[in-house]
């Protein structure tokens, strides 16, 4: 993972996921506008700009900066 992005997955309704990798501030900013309901929400990530109708959108995944070791 870049240093001081998050992983994060942006679920919609239609079952479309989409993954981006936020910096703490944008992260903040989507968590609030998911309260306000403005739409569309603009997030600046390394591939481009999303615009994000959040009427659509059905859940956020943040990733946790846990690391756990699998065999």
């Amino acid at each position: 993972m870049a240093a001081g992005k998050t992983s994060v997955e942006i679920g919609f309704d239609g079952g479309q996921v989409i993954p981006a990798r936020l910096d703490e501030s944008q992260v903040k900013s989507l968590k609030k506008a998911l309260g306000s309901g403005d739409s569309p929400h603009e997030i600046e990530t390394d591939e481009g700009t999303l615009l994000i109708d959040l009427g659509k959108v059905i859940f956020v995944r943040i990733s946790s900066d846990a690391k756990t070791v699998g065999f």
